[in-house]
């Protein structure tokens, strides 16, 4: 496991992920905002275990994808460049393993590569390109994806969410408060690592948006009471049918929403291209124990054992819209986001 790390800067969750010369700087998602730390991961192998061991999560994976990827070519310096770029493969497969349900690993991955693929001998300096385009263009499309959710969204109304939507939600309360909008939100606490409590909540604040956090129990009766308007989900990965996966609630939380006649809006940059239906979508299951914790306090007792299937897949019919970066799409015309085009190599 990496070790904490002090920090200079004070942390903000839209760049909480960084490279320096030492290594690749997390800010610990476990923590926060109770604690600023950040655990420094040193080599890829320390980076693919951060992941994993969730010190950061939603689009943090992203990122640390991207400059675990550097990290790799600096441990190939001195080798020749079709070496330097096995080495890279090695720590592609690696990295996207850590989180096998979320597809963004592998675009990220997908950056580094074609960069290095293309850029000459020189490894280091064609995977940092890589990683620098792939990050600015992660945020660009965030942007422009919350430009199209927050269209959707009413002029005054009450806005749900479920765990840690990182950029996407940030790109879209900011859209919606540049257009004027008067929104609050409510955030499901989301178990067992409180995303929505401890990171969306405290986002949210931070932007001047009030807010306010329930219990994962808690949705559906304030559905049923006309207490929102809208549910807002992220999404790590919508296939080409429209199936929705998403952190572990995602599922019940539109059948409520379709039940009492709210419309549930899932965030997505793309649907992937290679996963057909949601059959094709491998389900990271956690250690059961997780669910037995509350940051880091046993809250259940030694007599049971826990069980943590940690995302979830939701049908198209319990789905309104799907709000990509070109737009927003009914779920069973999200495949018309290609227009036949296939997705190339960035």
């Amino acid at each position: 496991m990496p070790r904490p790390a002090a920090h200079p800067e004070l942390p903000t969750l839209a760049d909480s992920v960084r490279l320096a010369e030492d290594g690749v700087h997390l800010l610990d998602r476990r923590v926060f905002p109770f604690e600023h730390r950040w655990v420094h991961a040193r080599t890829v192998e320390e980076v693919a275990a951060a992941i994993e061991d969730m010190v950061t999560q939603s689009s943090g994976p992203y990122f640390a994808v991207l400059w675990g990827m550097v990290l790799a070519a600096r441990e190939a310096t001195g080798e020749n460049p079709e070496a330097a770029r096995g080495r890279l493969r090695a720590a592609a497969d690696r990295l996207i393993a850590t989180r096998p349900t979320n597809d963004q690993p592998r675009k990220a991955v997908e950056w580094v590569m074609a960069s290095v693929d293309a850029g000459g001998d020189d490894v280091v300096a064609a995977a940092l390109a890589g990683a620098r385009a792939g990050d600015a263009d992660y945020r660009r499309r965030s942007r422009e994806m919350g430009r199209a959710g927050a269209e959707l969204l009413p002029e005054r109304g009450r806005v749900l969410t479920h765990c840690w939507g990182d950029l996407y939600l940030i790109g879209l309360v900011e859209a919606a408060l540049e257009s004027g909008k008067q929104l609050s939100f409510v955030c499901t606490e989301t178990r067992p690592y409180l995303q929505g409590a401890r990171l969306t909540a405290e986002t949210l604040a931070e932007m001047g948006v009030d807010t306010t956090v329930i219990t994962d129990g808690m949705p559906a009766s304030l559905m049923r009471a006309g207490e929102i308007d809208a549910l807002v989900t992220a999404s790590d990965r919508i296939t080409m049918d429209g199936h929705v996966i998403n952190k572990v609630g995602t599922l019940q939380l539109a059948v409520a929403a379709h039940t009492f006649g709210v419309p549930f809006y899932a965030l997505c940059h793309a649907p992937d291209p290679d996963s057909t239906t949601g059959a094709d979508v491998p389900i990271e299951f956690r250690d059961g124990d997780e669910v037995l914790y509350t940051l880091g306090r046993r809250s259940a007792s030694e007599r049971v054992r826990g069980l943590y299937p940690a995302f979830d897949v939701t049908e198209p019919r319990f789905v309104t819209t799907v709000v990509t970066d070109r737009g927003a799409f009914a779920p069973d015309r999200v495949h018309e986001y290609w227009n036949g085009e296939q997705e190339t190599a960035p």
